[in-house]
């Protein structure tokens, strides 16, 4: 059950080319990193200013001034950094790796003689380190340090960054843990548990590895951590605009109200939750830990199948950016924070090392073509935090159930985390395409790539080319110098019903595992499998139980999730209903929406001659008529790229035009 033998795919040793998400990967290497570079630094008119570089430079000596931002501002910094180190695996750029080999000698010279390095608490509050763990991310700034860290050295070879983190996790390791005169505490926002394993495999050092289990084992023991610091710092909290120590309080929201192994739901705070979960999985597996194995299965079991949503969208309120319970999936108030699904694909990436299941992978497939892809504009320079599946711009600005709501894209945030998470993520690609395991090679992502991957003392180098999630041909060709025994597993989706397989121009049936097809053989050069995966628009209806979505219908092409749009359809979308009998007609887009596929339906639109002059409520029913509409939906991760305007995933169904 356990694979101790997964290998990280080496980003050095791939290109990604494919026409769709190549794109995007050349979009962040040109314009979001260079973009994000002067958001850092303050040169984005019109913006919320960040501060963060000027926040290391204080607290280097480098430049006087205040801390500004938030408490978590130096992790925008390195994620920046981790989206720097893997767009250089795909492109080298010796102009922006000086740049990032600048702001690393700026960290070094921050940090402190101790290896602690957070500029909250050296520039704002001296003298309270590891007073509000609770609250106050200092471990998770430290854990996309880490990640970082780990980065750019595996994009580089430089360890400069690397020495920086270590010297940071050995200080955190003398703190933290079980012996006396430590802190018998864990983080309210986890992310250094899946950090210290990255960190952990690159280093080989077990204390990073026993402190991601120290942190996953006592989050939720007794008396507990946050009451303890609570009273030792004399009731005092940091949130003083979310209630009294509301963060403390609510012990679910960070998934610390019962030990780990004792839970079953995904709740709290969408971020933390995935977040954890994805430290815990990767420890699982080194581990073979089948308690936290176990919590895993439990934890995404209910995640998935009551607590998202069709985007691949995970918290489904504002108030604590939280799941709430079972099947409450609203879609206009929905949150669905775009660095939870990012955290969503890091979950799915673990459980399928783990679990070698293609479960995991169709839902990583789902949060990315839809959410992630959604949360940046097609410019690069526009983003999305909270992510709704509908949207009526005229109530956005009166009604404060939608005061997280934006109906379009901003072009930065006071508090930053997706925007660089985002980009981090794309440039990233490569460890979510493949798993690379001794016994196979595990292809979960159809996009087009050149790759190699060690297989013993040989390497197997292949390509693969299409136009995915467009096109449903995916050719995958050998192109290794000798030949080289393996096996190659080829995920097929769930939505896909009727796949089919050619190997060197023969039909090939096998047997499908756990969502994939295993095909071994010695592979030689010129092999060519062909991958047929049919992807006809297919209607998608919500479990009766969410109310959200009684009588209503969504599309869904392959991977990809449809939506209404204003641009398209006119206003009052609520007024459109699909004919249950119409037919799917896939027209090409222009304009934004060139070299995609739209989608149009027959329809109808319910109206009331001046309706205006109508009473709000009336005891006969009124006269309505339905005209016929041609309907057209567009990948909703593609919405508001044309303006202002209405859009809904999710349309009334009727049989006929009454």
């Amino acid at each position: 059950m356990y694979q101790s033998d997964v290998m990280e795919t080496d980003l050095r040793k791939l290109t990604v080319n494919d026409p769709f998400l190549g794109e995007y990967q050349r979009l962040v290497r040109n314009v979001v990193i260079p973009y994000q570079w002067d958001a850092l630094n303050n040169r984005i008119p019109d913006a919320e200013p960040s501060h963060a570089i000027d926040n290391f430079r204080i607290a280097a000596g480098q430049q006087d001034g205040e801390f500004y931002g938030m408490v978590f501002q130096d992790s925008d910094v390195t994620k920046w950094l981790e989206a720097v180190a893997w767009s250089l695996c795909q492109k080298p750029d010796a102009e922006l790796e000086k740049t990032a080999d600048e702001v690393i000698d700026l960290l070094a010279a921050a940090q402190c003689e101790d290896g602690y390095l957070n500029t909250w608490y050296m520039l704002k509050e001296p003298g309270q380190r590891w007073t509000n763990l609770a609250e106050c991310h200092e471990l998770y700034c430290a854990g996309h340090l880490f990640e970082a860290a780990v980065a750019f050295f595996k994009a580089t070879g430089k360890r400069a960054l690397l020495e920086i983190a270590c010297r940071f996790a050995d200080h955190i390791h003398r703190v933290f843990g079980p012996g006396e005169g430590q802190i018998h505490g864990y983080p309210g926002h986890p992310e250094i548990e899946l950090a210290l394993m990255r960190l952990y495999e690159v280093t080989g050092n077990r204390n990073y590895l026993q402190l991601a289990n120290y942190f996953v084992e006592e989050r939720g023991a007794q008396p507990h951590f946050y009451d303890i610091e609570y009273q030792k710092r004399g009731g005092t909290y940091h949130w003083d605009n979310w209630g009294e120590a509301w963060m403390i309080k609510d012990k679910a929201y960070t998934h610390a109200h019962k030990p780990l192994v004792e839970q079953d739901e995904a709740v709290g705070h969408a971020v933390r939750s995935v977040y954890l979960m994805t430290g815990v999985a990767h420890l699982a597996r080194i581990s073979g830990d089948e308690a936290k194995r176990q919590a895993c299965l439990r934890i995404w079991n209910n995640m998935v199948q009551r607590r998202m949503y069709i985007t691949g969208g995970i918290g489904s309120q504002g108030i604590g950016e939280a799941f709430t319970s079972d099947y409450d999936l609203p879609n206009d108030t929905a949150y669905s924070e775009s660095c939870a699904s990012i955290g969503l694909m890091m979950f799915a990436r673990r459980m399928v090392e783990m679990e070698g299941d293609g479960h995991y992978a169709d839902v990583m497939e789902r949060a990315l073509y839809n959410t992630v892809l959604g949360g940046m504009s097609m410019d690069g320079k526009h983003f999305f935090y909270v992510n709704p599946l509908e949207t009526y711009p005229k109530a956005i600005p009166f009604n404060h159930i939608y005061d997280h709501i934006k109906p379009v894209r901003q072009r930065w945030f006071g508090c930053a985390c997706c925007p660089p998470n985002i980009a981090r993520t794309l440039v990233a690609l490569g460890h979510y395409i493949y798993t690379p395991r001794a016994d196979a090679l595990f292809i979960n992502l159809y996009v087009g790539n050149r790759m190699q991957v060690a297989v013993g003392e040989k390497n197997l180098d292949l390509t693969l080319s299409g136009n995915y999630p467009w096109q449903d041909n995916v050719e995958i060709t050998i192109d290794s110098a000798e030949p080289v025994e393996h096996t190659l597993a080829l995920r097929i989706p769930g939505w896909c019903e009727d796949a089919q397989v050619e190997l060197n121009g023969e039909r090939y049936c096998g047997e499908i595992d756990k969502g994939y097809l295993h095909i071994r053989r010695t592979w030689a050069a010129g092999d060519k499998i062909a991958l047929t995966l049919p992807m006809p628009v297919r209607r998608v209806y919500g479990n009766p139980l969410v109310r959200h979505l009684a009588g209503k219908v969504a599309l869904q092409r392959g991977p990809i999730v449809y939506c209404l749009e204003e641009a398209d359809n006119g206003s009052e979308l609520h007024n459109l209903t699909l004919d249950k009998n119409s037919t799917f007609v896939e027209v090409p887009g222009s304009g934004v929406m060139a070299n995609k596929i739209l989608i149009q339906a027959q329809g109808y639109r319910q109206g009331l001659s001046a309706p205006q002059d109508k009473p709000l409520y009336q005891f006969d029913r009124p006269m309505t008529c339905k005209e016929p509409q041609t309907l057209t939906f567009i990948p909703w991760f593609s919405w508001a790229n044309r303006g202002e305007g209405e859009m809904r995933i999710w349309v009334d169904e009727s049989h006929t035009c009454l």
